[in-house]
């Protein structure tokens, strides 16, 4: 069986070791963080796909898995429903689902604090430089390291196609104690998955477990992503930079967004959205926000050198297929090197088959953000809320019933 490297211990590349351990190779997965990832990310929707790669992982996929929901809501300003949709889900955590997926990889197999600086290929192999000065040999390498690929940087140098293109708007998100809510609050936003659509804007919003991955009632955690508009340059600038002037040009950590942005999101959210979801905004203990990405490079294969996950491509979240995305590449990965042996060849067959899927993810996601951007550029795009409900983040054999170019009911 091959010796297979993985760079980047996130949700992709756990996926990926779990799956080729289960396969019978030998695996070995580096993440430069010197401690795991617990913690981080935020609300994850899965799809029945999603569930079945993870069970092949060794996840333990039960009802502890999320919270379900039977239907999606969206909220006027005052409150009200203005329509409904009935759509069972399952609602999770990133969180959640790292935990399951470390706990099925035997320690021996997962390396952390190990930082690749540089990779390398021949004919017989990959040797992996670390920052220590270890050099590291296999058969194959698996790139799963991110928006931010150091793998993908290496062999794609100053491509444009191969960086991530900001989209013109952010998401605000985080998490809030089912507790810390008014009765009339948990009874309305609790039971659905809601949507909240100001000009422009979309909030939505979902159920998680709580504390201890808890999901009993008054122990849960409500989800919640606002999608803002900000102008690349001195505006975006603004946001990434915390309250004593440090600018973070690739994303500013949660705990740095400076508490007057925060501020001002709060009272945006008493202006603009349903009372619900600004008691959310205004009980969140850390709101943060994330510029949005995509990105599409022009290959996934480069030899004995593969991407996968969002190394490979990004496309927004509205889609929210994110872990889908990277659990596809990877089923997709174990099947081609079963058939092709570790090599080349087996690398090829997967670009082949996951690039045009991969491609039509990010198209699918550019459409749904489209009218993000619209009132920024002054354009039109129409669609009511029952269109953005029925369109955003669904199971992708949803996608043909519920197409993204369907703007108006």
């Amino acid at each position: 069986m091959a010796r297979i490297l993985i760079v980047g211990g996130s949700l992709g590349g756990l996926l990926a070791a779990n799956l080729l351990l289960r396969a019978g190779h030998q695996v070995q997965l580096l993440e430069r963080s010197p401690t795991g990832l617990q913690g981080r990310g935020a609300g994850i929707v899965t799809h029945a796909g999603l569930r079945q790669v993870l069970a092949a992982a060794g996840a333990v996929v039960d009802d502890s898995l999320g919270i379900a929901v039977a239907s999606r809501v969206v909220l006027g300003i005052d409150g009200q429903p203005v329509c409904r949709w009935d759509h069972p889900q399952i609602l999770t955590s990133w969180g959640r689902l790292y935990s399951l997926l470390r706990a099925a990889l035997p320690d021996q197999h997962h390396r952390l604090g190990a930082v690749v600086t540089c990779v390398a290929q021949d004919s017989n192999g990959v040797s992996v430089q670390l920052a220590d000065g270890e050099t590291l040999q296999s058969d194959l390498l698996l790139a799963a390291d991110g928006i931010r690929s150091t793998v993908r940087t290496q062999l794609l140098p100053k491509l444009p196609a191969a960086q991530p293109q900001y989209a013109g708007y952010v998401a605000w998100r985080g998490v809030c104690d089912e507790a810390a809510l008014s009765c009339f609050t948990r009874e309305s936003l609790f039971p659905y998955f809601g949507f909240g659509l100001p000009d422009g804007e979309q909030l939505i919003g979902y159920p998680v477990a709580g504390a201890d991955d808890s999901t009993r009632p008054g122990q849960r955690r409500w989800n919640f992503v606002w999608y803002r508009p900000a102008a690349a340059g001195a505006e975006l600038a603004a946001l990434m930079t915390d309250a004593d002037g440090r600018h973070y040009a690739d994303g500013i950590p949660p705990q740095q967004v400076s508490y007057k942005h925060i501020a001002v999101v709060r009272e945006s959210a008493r202006r603009l959205l349903a009372p619900q979801f600004a008691e959310v905004l205004e009980k969140t203990a850390q709101p943060f926000l994330q510029p949005i990405y995509d990105m599409l490079p022009p290959q996934l294969a480069h030899g004995r050198i593969a991407l996968l996950g969002d190394a490979a491509c990004v496309a927004r979240p509205h889609v929210g297929m994110g872990v889908a995305k990277a659990a596809d590449d990877a089923l997709v990965l174990v099947e081609t090197i079963a058939q092709h042996g570790p090599t080349p060849a087996a690398l090829a067959h997967y670009e082949a088959q996951r690039r045009p899927q991969t491609a039509a993810v990010v198209d699918r996601a550019r459409q749904l953000g489209a009218y993000l951007q619209a009132a920024q550029q002054r354009r039109t795009t129409a669609r009511t809320p029952q269109v953005v409900m029925q369109q955003t983040a669904i199971d992708p054999d949803l996608f043909e019933q519920y197409p993204a170019h369907a703007m108006a009911a």
